[in-house]
């Protein structure tokens, strides 16, 4: 009867454990809005620590020690930023002046272009349906002129406003890489030794897959960058490092990041030449990139696919990227790997005794 007494308050156990499990997410998610910025800060440090561990390991085959190979690591990159500094930052910078002086001129041409539609718009064929959208977009440009001038100098403030977290990475990514053993002991530590093995075990493929997507990707939104702007510089369409730089981070979004990436350098030819030829060519351009970075450049950097059902991938990536943001979104694939490969394993029987 004992023994029957404990079995009916097994569910009871297991409502209570799943209530303070839901409890404690709930907890976290707040403690994580409540210091967005810190935590912001941290996985930025996490993220390029992880891209350039591959380095350190790399330096330390040629027998230097970690500190050694760490302090070469940073001589590099030092170099590296201050090439940037030097010769990439004033260009941007001017660049991204130049598009706040004229983002008015361009809301005041789309308003203008709105008008001319409009006035040709024949009187049939549900023409009041789409004088209507007309009037409507029309009267809410100078408010889209507002918050989108907000939205550009809001984002410079922004990132003016990060920039401690963006001089603390560093030092976060020198400690996170020089206690990488030491802390992956520790947490070791705190596995049950029943469960250690196959947990490590699933840490090993989770740490391949997701490693080798993260760097895979980073290489990808380079290149798409450097392709795109240069490609945006010979057919001389405004502000080609902006619109490098906004193609090479839509490259991090599945399928619809092709789509969304050419849309700037469009704008941009449309209110400079107002000429279709024009805008086939940024066509063609985008088209002989993406041909390259999907036929060539992914096959050659992704040599293991995540292989991720697309449907999934974009639920994932709009509700994390809801949830967290930039952050959510750089982390959906990652996120959702990791929990394919460990409900795997749990399918399949591993974590049972």
């Amino acid at each position: 009867m004992q023994h029957t007494h404990h079995g009916a308050h097994a569910p009871r156990n297991d409502y209570g454990q799943l209530i303070a499990f839901i409890l404690m997410l709930c907890l976290l998610a707040t403690a994580g809005y409540a210091l967005q910025h810190t935590i912001s800060c941290f996985l930025l440090s996490w993220i390029i620590a992880y891209l350039l561990d591959p380095l350190v390991i790399k330096f330390e085959t040629y027998g230097l020690k970690r500190i050694y190979a760490l302090a070469l690591l940073y001589v590099i990159l030092g170099i590296l930023a201050i090439f940037f500094l030097t010769f990439m930052l004033p260009k941007l910078t001017m660049s991204w002046d130049a598009f706040l002086r004229e983002l008015p001129q361009y809301i005041q041409k789309i308003k203008q272009t709105a008008f001319e539609w409009k006035a040709r718009i024949p009187d049939n064929y549900g023409s009041d349906e789409i004088q209507w959208l007309l009037d409507t977009v029309s009267a809410n440009v100078d408010t889209a002129t507002e918050k989108t001038g907000a939205w550009a100098y809001g984002f410079a403030g922004r990132i003016f406003f990060n920039l401690f977290n963006i001089l603390l990475s560093p030092i976060l990514v020198f400690f996170m890489l020089y206690y990488k053993q030491t802390v992956i002991r520790t947490l070791s530590s705190w596995i049950p030794d029943q469960r250690r093995v196959i947990v490590l075990d699933i840490s090993q493929e989770v740490n391949s897959s997701i490693g080798g997507y993260l760097r895979g990707q980073v290489i990808i939104s380079i290149i798409v960058a450097i392709l795109v702007s240069l490609a945006l510089v010979v057919i001389q369409i405004p502000h080609p490092f902006l619109c490098g730089i906004f193609a090479g981070a839509a490259s991090v979004l599945p399928f619809i990041g092709v789509i969304i990436a050419i849309f700037p350098a469009l704008f941009f030819a449309w209110f400079q030449y107002q000429s279709m030829a024009v805008l086939v060519k940024i066509l063609i351009a985008f088209a002989v990139i993406y041909f390259l970075e999907g036929y060539i450049v992914k096959p050659l950097v992704f040599k293991k696919s995540m292989d991720l059902n697309p449907l999934v991938t974009i639920i994932v990536v709009m509700a994390l990227g809801e949830l967290l943001g930039f952050w959510g979104i750089l982390l959906a694939l990652p996120i959702a790997a990791a929990l394919k490969i460990t409900w795997g394993h749990v399918i399949a029987g591993d974590f049972r005794h």
